[in-house]
């Protein structure tokens, strides 16, 4: 599983603090290996660990529903008063219907997750924070760095049995990855 983790700086009074974004890999992508999807984490305002930890709490969540798919597409808004909420879509492989679900995570549930997850790794999460906040970005770079953890369906099924699994594989992940042009 792929996360990207990104950090818009000139926000326009919006309450909002973050989006997460889940996107299944291209349907013609390496047809013999399992599907990955990609998370997209976009912070807004100050990136600081607090509100980071609640964003990957809330692609952390999504990824606990009952009927779970691994082709499915996700857009969540966070709020400091709402918790996240938003909807996924998937195509229902026997009709080709398409499918959705509202999907509405209370602030509770994302503290406790988010707690969790900086008790576990609150380094990384530190460390993320700091390289999106860091003044020495090229003028006119997206700051964005890549975290890439295994498949999702070992997530999602780690997920499902609680949120242990999931942290061994963020204290696992490879690192921070800086995306830039023209170096």
């Amino acid at each position: 599983m792929d996360v990207l983790v990104m950090l818009e700086e000139n926000v326009d009074q919006s309450s909002v603090l973050a989006h997460v974004s889940s996107v299944p890999s291209p349907l013609g992508a390496d047809r013999g290996a399992e599907r990955h999807s990609r998370d997209v984490v976009t912070l807004y305002g100050v990136a600081d660990a607090e509100s980071l930890a609640l964003a990957l709490a809330a692609a952390v969540e999504s990824h606990r529903a009952k009927d779970e798919q691994s082709d499915a597409i996700r857009h969540l808004g966070v709020w400091a008063d709402r918790g996240a909420v938003g909807d996924t879509a998937w195509r229902d492989l026997s009709t080709g219907q398409l499918m959705t679900r509202d999907v509405d995570i209370p602030m509770d549930t994302l503290r406790r997750t988010a707690g969790e997850l900086l008790a576990e790794c609150g380094q990384m999460i530190r460390r993320l924070a700091a390289g999106l906040s860091m003044p020495d970005w090229p003028e006119g770079a997206r700051r964005a760095i890549n975290i890439t953890l295994t498949p999702v369906a070992e997530v999602t099924a780690a997920v499902r049995t609680g949120a242990d699994g999931f942290l061994d594989m963020l204290r696992e992940a490879d690192g921070l990855a800086y995306e830039s042009e023209g170096d």
